[in-house]
């Protein structure tokens, strides 16, 4: 089957360029994001009378957490959203009013224009790693991470395929 409007494409987008926008702008030196993935839970049930048969029904659907991994840099966007959460401060400094966000997490092309777009609602950060272990022999990029909860994600039907060139 090919796309619907790239009738000469054959071959699957590919999973190195994306780029996860929160707060309408892109995070700076994203390197890496866990899946998005959605999970209903089996109820198994029988009735009473029955042959020996085990049917299942759809129980409840619960959200993967996403983990978002970008290279150290002077990028507050994971820190600040981390701080409206859980603050240094006291609780009193958390936002309840926003830390919790809808985000945007794009798939490229490799022109790199967005050619999908998932959102992910109500979206709030559980766990901040401002920085990685340290190693003085090591020869790796240092990487902040941040794992972000949710209450589920869509495509966004509004960003059609893009004719390519």
């Amino acid at each position: 089957m090919k796309f619907s409007v790239n009738t000469h494409r054959s071959d699957p987008y590919k999973n190195f360029k994306f780029r996860v926008l929160i707060d309408g702008r892109p995070v700076a030196g994203l390197s890496k994001m866990s899946a998005l993935k959605k999970t209903t839970e089996a109820i198994e049930w029988r009735e009473a009378g029955d042959p020996s048969i085990v049917r299942k029904l759809p129980g409840r659907s619960k959200f993967e957490a996403i983990t978002l991994d970008a290279g150290l840099t002077y990028d507050t966007t994971f820190e600040e959203w981390a701080n409206l959460v859980n603050n240094i401060e006291g609780d009193a400094a958390m936002s309840l009013a926003r830390y919790r966000k809808d985000i945007a997490i794009e798939v490229l092309n490799l022109q790199g224009n967005p050619v999908m777009r998932f959102k992910v609602q109500r979206a709030w950060v559980s766990e901040f790693q401002a920085s990685p272990e340290m190693d003085a022999n090591a020869n790796a990029v240092a990487i902040t991470t941040i794992k972000i909860e949710h209450e589920g994600f869509a495509r966004d039907p509004t960003l059609a395929e893009r004719a390519e060139t």
